[in-house]
Protein backbone atom coordinates (compact mmCIF):
# COMPACT_ATOMS: atom_id res chain seq x y z
CA UNK A 1 0.00 0.00 0.00
CA UNK A 2 1.37 3.39 -1.02
CA UNK A 3 1.09 6.65 0.96
CA UNK A 4 1.88 10.20 -0.09
CA UNK A 5 3.30 12.18 2.83
CA UNK A 6 3.42 15.97 2.38
CA UNK A 7 5.26 17.65 5.26
CA UNK A 8 7.88 20.42 5.28
CA UNK A 9 9.13 19.75 8.83
CA UNK A 10 12.08 17.53 7.95
CA UNK A 11 12.53 15.80 11.32
CA UNK A 12 8.82 15.05 11.67
CA UNK A 13 8.51 13.81 8.10
CA UNK A 14 11.54 11.56 8.47
CA UNK A 15 10.10 10.07 11.68
CA UNK A 16 6.70 9.45 10.05
CA UNK A 17 8.29 7.85 7.00
CA UNK A 18 10.46 5.55 9.14
CA UNK A 19 7.50 4.50 11.24
CA UNK A 20 5.19 3.82 8.29
CA UNK A 21 7.92 2.02 6.35
CA UNK A 22 8.27 -0.38 9.29
CA UNK A 23 4.53 -1.08 8.87
CA UNK A 24 5.33 -2.11 5.25
CA UNK A 25 3.84 0.94 3.54
CA UNK A 26 5.55 2.46 0.51
CA UNK A 27 5.96 6.14 1.43
CA UNK A 28 6.67 8.99 -0.99
CA UNK A 29 7.61 12.21 0.78
CA UNK A 30 7.05 15.65 -0.73
CA UNK A 31 8.23 18.78 1.10
CA UNK A 32 5.88 21.27 -0.56
CA UNK A 33 2.42 21.32 -2.06
CA UNK A 34 3.55 21.91 -5.63
CA UNK A 35 5.81 18.86 -5.59
CA UNK A 36 3.00 16.85 -4.01
CA UNK A 37 0.59 17.80 -6.80
CA UNK A 38 3.17 16.68 -9.37
CA UNK A 39 3.31 13.30 -7.58
CA UNK A 40 -0.49 13.05 -7.54
CA UNK A 41 -0.69 13.79 -11.26
CA UNK A 42 1.88 11.10 -12.13
CA UNK A 43 -0.14 8.59 -14.20
CA UNK A 44 2.23 5.75 -13.30
CA UNK A 45 1.77 6.02 -9.52
CA UNK A 46 -1.34 5.12 -7.53
CA UNK A 47 -1.72 6.17 -3.89
CA UNK A 48 -3.98 4.46 -1.35
CA UNK A 49 -3.76 7.14 1.37
CA UNK A 50 -2.38 10.67 1.75
CA UNK A 51 -1.13 12.71 4.70
CA UNK A 52 -1.12 16.50 4.15
CA UNK A 53 0.28 19.13 6.46
CA UNK A 54 -1.97 22.20 6.57
CA UNK A 55 0.75 24.86 6.14
CA UNK A 56 3.07 24.08 3.23
CA UNK A 57 5.25 26.03 0.80
CA UNK A 58 3.58 26.36 -2.59
CA UNK A 59 0.12 24.82 -2.36
CA UNK A 60 -1.27 24.43 1.16
CA UNK A 61 -2.80 21.21 2.42
CA UNK A 62 -6.23 22.81 2.06
CA UNK A 63 -5.52 23.69 -1.58
CA UNK A 64 -4.28 20.17 -2.26
CA UNK A 65 -7.50 18.74 -0.85
CA UNK A 66 -9.60 21.09 -2.90
CA UNK A 67 -7.76 20.20 -6.10
CA UNK A 68 -8.13 16.50 -5.37
CA UNK A 69 -11.88 16.73 -4.84
CA UNK A 70 -12.34 18.97 -7.87
CA UNK A 71 -10.60 16.28 -9.92
CA UNK A 72 -13.13 13.73 -8.53
CA UNK A 73 -10.43 11.83 -6.63
CA UNK A 74 -11.62 9.78 -3.65
CA UNK A 75 -8.12 9.42 -2.20
CA UNK A 76 -8.47 9.31 1.64
CA UNK A 77 -6.65 12.27 3.21
CA UNK A 78 -5.46 12.77 6.79
CA UNK A 79 -4.70 16.43 7.57
CA UNK A 80 -1.92 17.34 10.03
CA UNK A 81 -1.97 20.76 11.63
CA UNK A 82 -1.08 22.80 14.69
CA UNK A 83 -4.45 24.58 14.41
CA UNK A 84 -6.84 23.55 17.16
CA UNK A 85 -9.80 25.90 16.65
CA UNK A 86 -13.07 24.22 15.69
CA UNK A 87 -13.53 26.53 12.68
CA UNK A 88 -10.11 25.42 11.35
CA UNK A 89 -11.08 21.78 11.66
CA UNK A 90 -14.35 22.49 9.85
CA UNK A 91 -12.45 24.29 7.09
CA UNK A 92 -10.14 21.31 6.60
CA UNK A 93 -12.99 18.81 6.48
CA UNK A 94 -15.03 21.02 4.16
CA UNK A 95 -12.03 21.23 1.81
CA UNK A 96 -12.14 17.45 1.43
CA UNK A 97 -9.98 16.01 4.22
CA UNK A 98 -11.30 12.76 5.70
CA UNK A 99 -9.71 13.11 9.13
CA UNK A 100 -7.75 15.62 11.17
CA UNK A 101 -4.82 15.19 13.56
CA UNK A 102 -3.46 18.03 15.70
CA UNK A 103 0.29 18.35 16.33
CA UNK A 104 2.02 17.19 18.42
CA UNK A 105 0.72 13.62 18.22
CA UNK A 106 1.81 10.10 19.05
CA UNK A 107 2.88 7.92 16.13
CA UNK A 108 0.54 5.20 17.35
CA UNK A 109 -2.45 7.52 16.93
CA UNK A 110 -1.35 8.46 13.42
CA UNK A 111 -1.17 4.81 12.40
CA UNK A 112 -4.52 4.06 14.04
CA UNK A 113 -6.17 6.89 12.12
CA UNK A 114 -4.69 5.61 8.86
CA UNK A 115 -6.07 2.15 9.59
CA UNK A 116 -9.46 3.69 10.29
CA UNK A 117 -9.36 5.54 6.95
CA UNK A 118 -8.46 2.28 5.27
CA UNK A 119 -11.48 0.54 6.84
CA UNK A 120 -13.84 3.35 5.82
CA UNK A 121 -12.65 3.61 2.23
CA UNK A 122 -14.70 1.42 -0.17
CA UNK A 123 -11.56 0.88 -2.26
CA UNK A 124 -9.49 -0.28 0.75
CA UNK A 125 -11.98 -2.13 2.94
CA UNK A 126 -10.71 -5.66 2.26
CA UNK A 127 -8.66 -6.77 5.25
CA UNK A 128 -7.36 -9.92 3.60
CA UNK A 129 -6.29 -10.96 0.12
CA UNK A 130 -5.97 -14.59 -0.93
CA UNK A 131 -4.43 -16.04 -4.08
CA UNK A 132 -4.03 -19.81 -4.14
CA UNK A 133 -2.44 -20.81 -0.85
CA UNK A 134 -1.14 -17.30 -0.17
CA UNK A 135 -3.13 -15.27 2.35
CA UNK A 136 -2.20 -11.62 2.92
CA UNK A 137 -3.53 -10.01 6.09
CA UNK A 138 -3.47 -6.21 6.20
CA UNK A 139 -4.20 -6.08 9.91
CA UNK A 140 -0.97 -7.87 10.79
CA UNK A 141 0.97 -6.98 7.59
CA UNK A 142 1.81 -10.65 7.06
CA UNK A 143 1.54 -13.25 4.30
CA UNK A 144 0.95 -16.85 5.28
CA UNK A 145 0.65 -20.17 3.46
CA UNK A 146 -2.76 -21.79 3.89
CA UNK A 147 -4.19 -25.11 2.73
CA UNK A 148 -5.43 -28.52 3.74
CA UNK A 149 -2.11 -30.17 2.96
CA UNK A 150 0.04 -27.67 4.86
CA UNK A 151 0.20 -26.16 8.32
CA UNK A 152 -0.55 -22.42 8.19
CA UNK A 153 2.78 -20.64 8.33
CA UNK A 154 3.70 -16.94 8.22
CA UNK A 155 6.40 -16.22 5.63
CA UNK A 156 9.10 -13.97 7.18
CA UNK A 157 9.08 -11.19 4.57
CA UNK A 158 10.93 -7.90 4.64
CA UNK A 159 8.90 -4.74 3.98
CA UNK A 160 9.89 -4.66 0.30
CA UNK A 161 9.21 -8.38 -0.18
CA UNK A 162 5.76 -7.88 1.37
CA UNK A 163 5.05 -4.91 -0.91
CA UNK A 164 6.14 -6.86 -3.99
CA UNK A 165 4.06 -9.90 -3.13
CA UNK A 166 1.05 -7.71 -2.33
CA UNK A 167 1.27 -6.11 -5.76
CA UNK A 168 1.50 -9.48 -7.49
CA UNK A 169 -1.44 -10.81 -5.47
CA UNK A 170 -3.51 -7.84 -6.59
CA UNK A 171 -2.64 -8.66 -10.21
CA UNK A 172 -2.56 -12.48 -10.46
CA UNK A 173 -1.81 -13.96 -13.88
CA UNK A 174 -0.78 -10.55 -15.22
CA UNK A 175 2.68 -10.01 -16.71
CA UNK A 176 4.09 -7.01 -14.84
CA UNK A 177 7.06 -5.22 -16.42
CA UNK A 178 10.05 -4.25 -14.32
CA UNK A 179 9.30 -0.55 -14.90
CA UNK A 180 5.78 -0.98 -13.51
CA UNK A 181 7.14 -2.63 -10.37
CA UNK A 182 9.60 0.25 -9.95
CA UNK A 183 6.76 2.77 -10.29
CA UNK A 184 4.38 1.05 -7.91
CA UNK A 185 6.52 -0.65 -5.25
CA UNK A 186 9.54 1.66 -4.94
CA UNK A 187 9.59 5.26 -3.78
CA UNK A 188 9.65 7.91 -6.49
CA UNK A 189 13.25 8.89 -5.70
CA UNK A 190 14.52 5.32 -6.29
CA UNK A 191 17.11 4.91 -9.06
CA UNK A 192 15.24 3.47 -12.08
CA UNK A 193 18.45 2.15 -13.66
CA UNK A 194 19.45 -0.07 -10.74
CA UNK A 195 19.10 -3.87 -10.61
CA UNK A 196 17.05 -3.71 -7.44
CA UNK A 197 13.95 -5.36 -8.98
CA UNK A 198 15.59 -8.61 -10.15
CA UNK A 199 17.60 -8.74 -6.92
CA UNK A 200 14.46 -8.45 -4.79
CA UNK A 201 12.63 -10.94 -7.02
CA UNK A 202 15.36 -13.51 -6.41
CA UNK A 203 15.09 -13.00 -2.65
CA UNK A 204 11.29 -13.22 -2.70
CA UNK A 205 11.30 -16.35 -4.86
CA UNK A 206 13.82 -17.93 -2.46
CA UNK A 207 11.52 -17.18 0.50
CA UNK A 208 8.53 -18.71 -1.31
CA UNK A 209 10.60 -21.77 -2.24
CA UNK A 210 11.10 -22.49 1.46
CA UNK A 211 7.33 -23.06 1.61
CA UNK A 212 7.04 -25.06 -1.60
CA UNK A 213 5.90 -22.10 -3.70
CA UNK A 214 9.10 -21.17 -5.52
CA UNK A 215 7.49 -21.81 -8.92
CA UNK A 216 4.58 -19.41 -8.29
CA UNK A 217 6.56 -16.39 -9.56
CA UNK A 218 7.35 -16.70 -13.26
CA UNK A 219 9.97 -14.68 -15.10
CA UNK A 220 8.71 -13.87 -18.59
CA UNK A 221 11.95 -12.99 -20.33
CA UNK A 222 11.87 -9.65 -22.09
CA UNK A 223 8.46 -8.79 -20.61
CA UNK A 224 8.48 -8.99 -16.82
CA UNK A 225 7.17 -11.17 -14.00
CA UNK A 226 3.91 -12.96 -13.22
CA UNK A 227 2.28 -14.56 -10.19
CA UNK A 228 0.80 -17.88 -11.28
CA UNK A 229 -2.08 -18.78 -8.91
CA UNK A 230 -2.12 -22.41 -10.07
CA UNK A 231 1.48 -22.78 -8.93
CA UNK A 232 0.58 -21.00 -5.67
CA UNK A 233 -1.99 -23.72 -5.00
CA UNK A 234 0.21 -26.77 -5.29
Amino acid sequence: MRILLVEDEVDLAAAIKRSLSREKYVVDWAQDGTQAWDYLENPHVNYSLAIFDWLLPGLSGIELCQRLRQSKSCLPVLMLTAKERMEDKVAGLDAGADDYLVKPFEMGELKARLRALQRRSPQLQAQQLQVGQLLLDYGTATVSVQGEAVTASVIPLTAKEFQLLEYFMKHPNQIIPREQLMNQVWEIEADPTSNVVPAQMRLLRRKLADYGLGDSLDTIYGLGYRLNPSHAST
